[in-house]
């Protein structure tokens, strides 16, 4: 059996977690000190990220404001990015924004933005 990082549950719901070539289904918790995903199936499979280990929470929001069920957790070291979806995904967002910072939950790049930066060119300047 898996042991919880939290002392106290603050949220549970339901959700999937996007890992490898499959998706997990199971248990999101967040509590007092970190953000954890367990999956149904099988219990060994589990996803445990303390709130100092995040760097920044990108979610999908549409024109109209509408947040998406999908959301990014990115970590601290920059190269690890976590994708999750839940029914629960505001609830969830508002929740992580509480516990890490409203800096660091974000609106997700939008696709024409993503291609826009990948053919931008940006020039670097020379430090004296």
């Amino acid at each position: 059996m898996v042991k919880s990082l939290n002392t106290r549950s603050d949220f549970t719901a339901k959700g999937i977690a996007y890992v490898g070539l499959g998706n997990s289904y199971g248990q999101f918790m967040l509590g007092d000190k970190a953000f954890e995903f367990f999956d149904e199936r099988n219990v060994s499979n589990f996803i445990q990220i303390p709130w100092d280990q995040i760097a920044l929470v990108q979610a999908d929001v549409s024109k109209k404001g509408k947040i998406s069920r999908h959301f990014t957790v990115q970590l601290m070291n920059r190269k690890s990015r976590l994708r999750f979806s839940s029914p629960d995904s505001g609830h969830i967002l508002r929740l992580i924004r509480d516990q890490i910072g409203n800096e660091k939950v974000v609106r997700a790049p939008g696709f024409f933005q993503s291609l826009k930066s990948a053919f931008t060119f940006k020039r670097k300047t020379k430090n004296s």
